[in-house]
């Protein structure tokens, strides 16, 4: 109980009406973390299967280029001239407020832009090979950039609902309680002293 508060019915009044929208605070708040958790569980495990598909297809693209290194020897005018890649845009979705990132990746069709007379073949497969890895990284950082925003908010959600329920509404209501039977109280003692006046009367 606040030592300030004072048992009038005017607080009492603003106190209850703390109280209701506290509780309306912390339905919205628990409504907001099982949404958000709907939408993270799966991501989850869309990532855990992700996770494998780019450990195998990084592991496939090194392997072709150390084919390629080992057949080639040294190709670093080759490299040079590959293209930048500029196909990646970011947008975003609003979940209850959380923006989720959603990546995108413009395909181009793979073209030889080296010469065919001081390459052979391993170098192209090496090349699919790491096209193929930037297909599966966009995939990947998206999901766990999701998730890892997710889990976040699911957190600060969590704990501002658990402050609400456990620390907010449990003062108010106790407050509530010491105005309403101070008020009681009050009420007794006039009714007793006017009960007292009109005995003395007659």
């Amino acid at each position: 109980m606040s030592k300030f508060l004072s048992p009038t019915k005017g607080n009492l009044i603003n106190l209850k009406r703390s109280l209701k929208l506290s509780k309306l605070g912390f339905d919205l708040m628990d409504k907001k973390r099982n949404i958000l958790m709907r939408e993270m569980m799966p991501l989850v495990e869309v990532a855990k299967s992700i996770r494998n598909e780019v450990e195998k297809t990084f592991k496939n693209a090194y392997k072709a280029l150390e084919y390629a290194n080992i057949s080639l020897g040294s190709f670093e005018d080759v490299a040079e001239n590959i293209k930048i890649e500029t196909g990646v845009t970011v947008e975003y979705k609003s979940v209850m407020g959380l923006l989720i990132p959603k990546v995108s990746l413009k395909t181009v069709p793979f073209e030889k832009n080296y010469s065919i007379l001081k390459t052979n073949s391993k170098l192209d497969l090496a090349i699919i090979a790491f096209l193929k890895v930037k297909e599966v990284v966009k995939i990947l950082a998206e999901i766990e950039n999701s998730v890892y925003l997710l889990a976040k908010e699911i957190k600060k959600t969590k704990i501002r609902a658990n402050a609400l329920e456990n620390i907010v509404i449990p003062r108010i209501e106790k407050n509530i309680k010491y105005i309403s039977d101070a008020l009681e109280e009050k009420e007794r003692e006039e009714f007793s002293r006017l009960k007292i006046i009109k005995r003395t009367k007659k």
